[in-house]
């Protein structure tokens, strides 16, 4: 079955083991428990357990997620063996994984490391993480201030997910006073409805730019890439031009 056909969104890299679409703001990257009515990644009847979209003969695996408000690159395998060699590149942290955020705060250092210990759980508002103090980390990132807007004292990051913990971007920052713009969970409230005005938008200003590894099945360089949406892309001309 042609990708077309198991996915709307556009397709950022394709062959024969594996697919990344750009998903947009949200889009689910699979159907949530609460049987919440989002339009997801990809189509057909999905398998929480063996993390696969159905459509007629076709199958999808998810590799990985992003949070239904995080735009960027998905990643998704064709069959079960690619999908298989694709989880273990994540779990061996053989992937590079790259975002792009605009915080509430510009951090002491052009660039450093978080690492915290990040508990995840799911209750009656949905799954929420936090982090736990005096505990050996299980989650790191790396993160570098590429631009900075002294006079609202804001601060966008590239940032390299080390690890994959649930909301870990938007805790880790958190945690440090660094929210992320428009971040309606774990984020500086006061300070999102004071940017909307400013830059015109509430959403997440949290983007999966990239993804680099060796195909485990081909051995190919893949180096796949999503350009910074137009939403965000405007929200910062406004910030430059203040």
């Amino acid at each position: 079955m042609p990708s077309t056909q198991v996915t709307t969104l556009p397709i950022l890299y394709e062959d024969d083991h594996l697919l990344a679409v750009n998903k947009s703001a949200g889009v689910l990257s699979h159907p949530n428990r609460n049987k919440e009515s989002k339009k997801c990644a990809f189509e057909g009847s999905y398998s929480l357990q063996s993390r696969c979209f159905v459509i007629g003969d076709a199958r999808t695996w998810l590799i990985h997620r992003l949070d239904s408000a995080t735009s960027g690159v998905l990643l998704a395998a064709k069959s079960e063996k690619s999908a298989a060699a694709l989880q273990n590149l994540f779990r061996e942290r053989n992937v590079e994984k790259g975002y792009q955020a605009l915080v509430t705060s510009i951090p002491s250092r052009k660039e450093g490391v978080w690492k915290d210990f990040v508990q995840t759980r799911e209750g009656q508002q949905g799954v929420r993480s936090k982090i736990i103090e005096g505990r050996p980390p299980n989650a790191e990132l790396r993160y570098r201030v590429v631009e900075k807007f002294p006079k609202l004292g804001l601060a966008r990051l590239e940032i390299e997910l080390m690890t994959g913990r649930t909301h870990q971007i938007r805790v880790q920052s958190a945690r440090r006073k660094c929210h992320v713009v428009g971040d309606r969970t774990y984020g500086n409230f006061q300070a999102n409805r004071r940017l909307k005005k400013v830059i015109g938008s509430n959403r997440l200003f949290l983007h999966s730019g990239s993804i680099r590894f060796t195909h485990p099945l081909t051995g190919a360089e893949i180096f796949i890439e999503a350009a910074l949406p137009a939403e965000l892309q405007e929200a910062l001309l406004r910030l430059r031009d203040r």
